[in-house]
């Protein structure tokens, strides 16, 4: 029998309608099982991730440095089990799977370090005569809700480049993993919601590509991150709107 792992909507583990079967590239042979998210859940996680956004915005810095510590200290007591799910469902081996486990818990504890050096600047004006004796202040703030698209050769570390760094900024996340290597980014959910991350503030939902394309398109999300190929990259560009986008190509 394979192992079942439910979605993560908005810190509650759901199933849906729709199975999604889990396969090893190497041979076809069944990993696990999962569910795809429909339009209805997706909706509900962008709610959610709107609602979050302000307890998000609040969180002291040393509580988000907290919880991504913790979130590490997760990955790595896990390192075995999700190497081996990442090994499966990659078809990488499992050497090359433990390393990049290692680099999300790294990069998680890196995010910590960041969230606790989040502040801003002070910038003297008076390189010009009518500045003398005045500064200007640099204050940094959230964006708020974020949507992320992540691909499938690196899927654990790739996904932990978005959620991370998100989280020490203070922002809340939904995320599109892809459909063939999405238990990665499950177990990166399973992470922070046992460090305590607040309830709405990431959603990690497998499903169709078509349906993701609400993620670039909805103007609720003020951040697009996308790592894929250079056409897709430049075509979610151009349909993303007003909203701030990084590509990863």
């Amino acid at each position: 029998m394979t192992h079942e792992y439910p979605f993560y909507l908005a810190g509650q583990w759901e199933k849906s309608a729709h199975p999604l079967a889990v396969t090893n590239p190497y041979n076809d042979s069944p990993v696990a099982a999962t569910w795809l998210a429909g339009e209805s859940e997706i909706e509900r996680a962008t709610v959610a991730a709107v609602e979050a956004a302000p307890i998000m915005r609040h969180l002291p810095l040393y509580r988000r440095a907290e919880i991504l510590a913790q979130a590490s200290a997760v990955l790595t007591r896990r390192r075995d089990e999700i190497g081996r799910a990442l090994a499966s469902e990659a078809g990488k081996p499992i050497r090359d799977a433990l390393t990049e486990v290692d680099r999300a818990a790294t990069t998680f504890h890196v995010a910590s370090e960041e969230a606790r050096r989040l502040g801003g600047e002070v910038i003297p004006l008076d390189l010009a005569p009518h500045g003398q004796g005045r500064i200007a202040i640099l204050r940094r703030f959230p964006l708020g809700p974020v949507s992320g698209i992540s691909p499938f050769n690196f899927p654990l570390n790739l996904s932990a480049h978005k959620i991370a760094p998100a989280v020490a900024a203070g922002n809340t996340m939904v995320l599109k993993p892809a459909s063939k290597t999405p238990l990665s980014a499950l177990f990166l959910a399973a992470a922070l919601d046992e460090a305590g991350l607040p309830k709405g503030a990431l959603s990690v939902l497998p499903m169709a590509r078509e349906l993701g394309d609400r993620l670039v398109t909805d103007d609720r999300f003020k951040l697009l991150t996308f790592t894929g190929s250079s056409p897709v990259g430049w075509a979610m560009k151009a349909r993303a709107g007003k909203k701030k986008v990084v590509l990863e190509l």
